[in-house]
């Protein structure tokens, strides 16, 4: 068999159906029940970071695959639900969920002498299969393995509460009556945070560092409708600042004013959290910001202020390592955690291996992930080629070079990109 896709996600649905358009023969491997990554209610037992109160952030009509849209009926923002049964049904039209063996998982990825690469599964009783395909495509996302502070504050050990990660948060019934500290300014934060403060006697959200809180809609239109719109894409950078800026303020006022820390860097210098909510809830009482967590103290929690609170739970969102234990090691991330890709997809020392969907952007991610999956599908279908290995490298380090100098050293900036750049990129591509 020509090709091996690894997860049957978003992602991996966008390259199965790219390959069956050009014909190229494929199994889809994936070690869940079924079809739909991140966006699939975990099964009891099962970890996974598809919380009950779980939402898109981008609007249906982008993240929707362009071949097939999401039902007229679903909401602008669809709860994770919907997006999981159009992610299946999405299998079915595309013909894709034909070429998926569920409940398999990957355990190694190997490249041989002769080129080829040995793909070794266990299946849900154990057995193990191993296979060679020319090319592999690892579409499996980043979000299995929970990054926690290491060490955990002092105290830890003895707190007299339990202490989580967001993968294991599943609904804010869970904690009905019972004082809760959440700990991060992220996405998964501030949702599990308004979630929290619909069950829980207190809610508190411990925050290190001021992010960027951007609602979901600036002036009745959608974030990543702007971030598509050509108006948007003929601004230069500072112009968007400017314009996001301004916004901001006329929609929400100052961070400060609802006792969080203010950003010490401009929008778009690091990753934004979208959020309708979190402000509001905050406004109302029903979530109250604290500083980071200085220590644990018996059934209490420190902070770096001085105050501490009584708490029964502990709620990490401190996102994930970027790992991939079946790959080599440093693939595709170097000893200093950036993610060395060709254009976010190819590593130039590792020929017929892709990645699909390992980028950040401000916006939806459907739109680049089908131009990654439709680029990879050329490619192995002999319509287009790559640039010998220095090229790539060279483009990989000019882009890492312009990521430091625009968002620092800061963990997972490497796989940020601006939606209209680089979907343009893909364009001129397909054109040559």
């Amino acid at each position: 068999m020509r090709v091996c896709v690894i997860g049957a996600g978003l992602s991996g649905l966008a390259v199965g159906h790219a390959l069956r358009e050009h014909g190229i023969d494929f199994v889809c491997l994936e070690k869940a029940d079924d079809v739909g990554g991140i966006w699939r209610q975990p099964e009891a037992g099962e970890r996974g970071p598809g919380y009950e109160s779980l939402h898109l952030n981008t609007a249906k009509h982008l993240t929707g695959y362009a071949d097939f849209p999401m039902p007229e009926s679903y909401p602008l923002y669809p709860r994770h639900s919907q997006f999981a049964a159009y992610l299946r049904a999405f299998a079915e039209w595309s013909g894709v969920r034909q070429h998926v063996e569920l409940r398999t998982e990957v355990t190694s990825v190997r490249q041989e002498a002769d080129g080829l690469w040995t793909v070794v599964s266990r299946d849900e009783g154990g057995s193990v299969t191993s296979r060679r395909f020319e090319q592999v495509v690892v579409a499996s996302g980043h979000h299995t393995d929970p990054a926690l502070p290491d060490p955990l504050p002092e105290g830890a050990e003895s707190f007299a509460g339990t202490i989580l990660h967001s993968l294991d948060y599943r609904t804010g019934a869970d904690y009905a009556g019972r004082r809760v500290v959440v700990v991060g300014l992220g996405a998964s934060a501030v949702d599990i945070a308004a979630d929290l403060s619909r069950h829980a006697a207190e809610t508190f959200l411990a925050v290190r560092r001021g992010l960027h809180i951007v609602p979901k809609q600036l002036y009745g239109i959608s974030v990543d409708v702007i971030a598509e719109a050509p108006w948007w894409n003929e601004m230069s950078f500072a112009e968007r600042i400017q314009w996001v800026e301004q916004a901001l303020l006329v929609a929400r006022g100052k961070l400060s004013d609802y006792g969080l820390p203010e950003p010490d860097h401009p929008v778009f210098s690091s990753a934004v959290t979208l959020s309708d909510e979190i402000l509001s809830r905050i406004r109302h009482g029903a979530v109250t910001p604290r500083p980071a967590i200085d220590s644990f103290d018996g059934d209490r929690v420190v902070f770096t202020d001085g105050t501490s609170t009584a708490a029964d739970a502990v709620v990490y969102c401190t996102g994930f390592h970027m790992t991939w234990p079946f790959l080599p090691a440093g693939c595709p991330v170097a000893a200093d955690g950036s993610v060395e890709l060709y254009r976010r997809v190819v590593p130039a020392d590792r020929p017929g291996l892709y990645f699909v969907g390992l980028v950040r952007p401000v916006g939806a991610i459907t739109r680049l992930v089908e131009a990654q999956a439709q680029w990879v599908a050329r490619i192995i279908d002999g319509e287009t080629s790559l640039p010998p290995a220095e090229e790539m490298r060279e483009e990989i380090d000019a882009y890492l070079t312009s990521i430091v100098q625009r968002y620092g050293r800061t963990r997972g900036a490497s796989i940020q990109v601006d939606v209209g750049p680089y979907l343009a990129g893909f364009r001129e591509s397909a054109t040559v």
